[in-house]
């Protein structure tokens, strides 16, 4: 599939600072770095001993899934109808799966009879029930039974909100197989997840619930929770969680299982950069044209991101970038709307000479930044450009 039109027109650098040299972005610009899109599909398609579903919910815009399409991605992880029309719109012969637990009324018919969605989740009996109605069941539809997997091993909890223990989740699984669909499994360890051996946890609980069911499963979706690279911090290299993986599922003996994983940090994390530019230094306050209603929401409860990898450039009088010098400091960082909440809640470290209209290069801005910005007060970061 040839990239959209729309991307094409996109303005294309050989580096950040390039782009900062021609355009001078007074708006927030988020750079998109296709290499590093493949680099990160690449590990996944090769080395993950099944299907990789990239999770839409980290970065939903159509240059993310253009790029991971590019780079070989072909399963998605949609949790809304939303977002399986959203990939749809951009790649036609995408595969979705539907991974919510809940959806709302009729989307899994819409899903089902619209997109041709065949796999979906559930943690209850009523909503096992409504998505049969919706879309007749049969063989055709694979329905996974979400487990419980709190194991500790993640930055951020995924399990209190959906699953099941292994017992609840036996039961659900044999309801699910004398309805007459293939009954499969799944869990999610959570998010930022620094423990490989936290996956081959969550596999005993699975194979738990298949042995107290009596039910051979169709498939097992471990989930996501693959973490991302961020200042601070250095998480195991992802082929320990793969290895881990495949040692855990050969103990089900079930050699020819479908195994499929949900990766949404990992895959994007660093595929985007931002561009923001100094409004006003105000002795170690600064103030930026992003903030917190914009690409850096996360900060608000992602206590592991310590703080986004920063380079300040600015322009000297023949317009080139460079690095501001001066040696290095904390500043409270705020942004640009009129919201007191809205201000970085940890000092970011940059030079002291660093003035107004400079330039701040954030590293590693593509997972949480785009799905969960904002229009609040007017400020909205939409702008784009390609860095070969």
């Amino acid at each position: 599939m040839n990239a959209p039109a729309r991307f094409e027109t996109l303005p294309r650098f050989a580096s950040a600072q390039k782009v900062i040299e021609s355009l001078r972005p007074s708006e927030p610009l988020y750079l998109v770095h296709p290499a590093r899109f493949a680099d990160a599909a690449k590990q996944f398609l090769d080395r993950f001993p099944g299907d990789t579903l990239y999770a839409v919910k980290a970065n939903p815009h159509p240059l993310a899934l253009q790029n991971l399409w590019d780079a070989g991605v072909r399963h998605f992880d949609t949790a809304s109808l939303g977002e399986i029309e959203l990939v749809k719109s951009v790649l036609p012969d995408a595969i979705c799966h539907f991974m919510a637990p809940v959806r709302l009324a009729g989307q899994a018919r819409a899903a089902f009879q619209k997109h041709g969605v065949t796999d979906f989740v559930v943690d209850s009996e009523s909503e096992l029930e409504k998505l049969l109605a919706e879309t007749g069941g049969g063989k055709k539809l694979r329905v996974f039974v979400r487990l419980v997997a709190a194991l500790g091993g993640a930055l951020l909890e995924m399990s209190s909100k959906y699953g099941l223990g292994p017992a609840p989740a036996a039961k659900l699984l044999k309801k699910v197989q004398t309805s007459g669909v293939q009954p499969c499994l799944t869990f999610h360890v959570g998010s930022q997840c620094l423990s490989p051996f936290s996956y081959a946890q969550a596999v005993e609980i699975a194979q738990r619930c298949i042995t107290q069911s009596g039910v051979e499963i169709a498939a097992l979706d471990v989930g996501g929770g693959f973490p991302a690279h961020y200042a601070g911090q250095e998480p195991p290299p992802w082929h320990w969680y793969f290895d881990m993986i495949r040692e855990a599922v050969s103990t089900l003996n079930r050699p020819n299982l479908n195994l499929m994983c949900e990766p949404g940090r990992a895959l994007v994390t660093q595929g985007f950069s931002l561009v923001t530019q100094l409004v006003l230094r105000r002795d170690d306050r600064l103030y930026l044209n992003d903030g917190i209603y914009g690409s850096f929401d996360e900060q608000r409860f992602a206590s592991f991101i310590e703080d986004y990898p920063a380079t300040a450039i600015t322009l000297d009088a023949k317009g080139k970038a460079k690095a501001v010098t001066g040696e290095k400091r904390p500043f409270r960082v705020f942004g640009p709307t009129c919201d007191s909440a809205d201000v970085l809640p940890r000092p970011q470290m940059l030079p002291e000479g660093i003035a107004n209209g400079d330039f701040i290069l954030f590293e590693g801005m593509g997972a949480y930044t785009i799905s969960s910005r904002s229009p609040f007060n007017g400020y909205y970061p939409d702008t784009f450009a390609i860095v070969d």
